[in-house]
């Protein structure tokens, strides 16, 4: 019997159960970023660029018959389209990007390009969205997919009946976030990932958006920590209210028409001051080369067919942070 004892108190003594050899995981989350998971993380839209996620559209542009049925503006030239995105890729390469691609195990819903509006990425990883149409359910099974794939942390789905879409948030400062509501982002998806954004200790600024408007991003984009661009009509007055009294200049686009035909504020910032924008839409861009922002473009325009610009077709997963 007394050996019997020693056995058992042999085994509870084993590092297996808290005995010699024991390692406890201390450490949080966002310190395991780039050493248990992969590096990925944003806490500002403004910071240098390291690394995005793409589709590459495929099979699922070919047999569109009906703009509206797939939620698009006008039918797509499929191979124009992968023509234009390969260019994209390739500009974000040149800037010294790295470029991921979502690569879906079978043909997708028709909208999967706008990888944008699949993810939303705070410092410990990412929140996958819950897209609000069913014509593109199932896109974020996709992207999560891929996300893991890739050693990203996946923080939360949006679950139950919310809806949240990534191009319905973005980062003021690091310790807070812009949050829309409207079409695409209902306010149980928002309340969702408020709460989550909350246990970081990140303060969430919810507001909400005009009838006719897709996402936060097409009304309101950022260039610098003290720099953010709207469209004026469009630009939910609490967010330019919040931006002024946290220290931005907020500039209003010059030309409507560049930016509903031309997609002129859905631009990608690479670095402060530093912007990727869709070509064709000179007086916007000598606008920006006023404010002092460099401007590099390249050509979308058969992508924009799809109602969605260069910012909706990004899914960031990596700025530089505590800048």
């Amino acid at each position: 019997m007394n050996a019997g004892k020693a056995d058992v108190a042999e085994g509870v003594n084993a590092a297996a159960y808290g005995g010699a050899g024991w390692s406890p995981r201390t450490a949080p989350l966002r310190q395991e970023i780039g050493q248990v998971w992969n590096p990925c993380g944003v806490d500002s839209e403004w910071s240098p660029l390291q690394s995005v996620l793409l589709h590459r559209p495929g099979a699922e542009l070919e047999e569109l018959a009906d703009p509206d049925h797939a939620q698009m503006l006008a039918l797509v030239d499929a191979s124009r389209a992968r023509q234009q995105h390969d260019a994209l890729a390739h500009t974000y390469r040149d800037a010294g990007v790295a470029v991921q691609y979502v690569e879906p195990d079978k043909t997708p819903p028709p909208n999967q390009m706008f990888v944008a509006d699949l993810m939303f990425m705070p410092p410990e990883g990412t929140i996958v969205g819950r897209p609000a149409s069913t014509v593109r359910a199932g896109e974020e099974r996709f992207v999560a997919r891929r996300l893991a794939a890739l050693g990203i942390p996946i923080l939360r789905s949006v679950r139950g009946t919310g809806t949240f879409e990534g191009a319905d948030a973005a980062w003021i400062d690091p310790q807070t976030v812009l949050l829309a509501t409207g079409l695409r982002t209902s306010s149980e998806g928002a309340r969702q990932v408020g709460s989550l954004l909350k246990e970081m200790e990140v303060e969430v600024v919810q507001v909400g958006l005009p009838y006719g408007a897709m996402h936060l991003m097409g009304q309101l984009r950022f260039a610098d920590h003290d720099l953010a661009i709207a469209w004026p009509g469009r630009v939910p007055y609490g967010a330019v209210e919040t931006l002024r009294g946290r220290g931005y200049e907020v500039l209003f686009l010059p030309s409507e028409e560049e930016a509903v035909r031309g997609f002129a504020l859905n631009f990608v910032t690479l670095a402060p001051r530093r912007i990727l924008m869709a070509a064709g839409n000179p007086i916007t861009q000598a606008f920006y080369e006023k404010a002092g922002i460099t401007c590099q473009t390249v050509e979308v325009d058969e992508l924009l067919k799809a109602a969605g610009g260069i910012g909706c077709l990004t899914g960031i997963l990596e700025r530089e942070q505590g800048k």
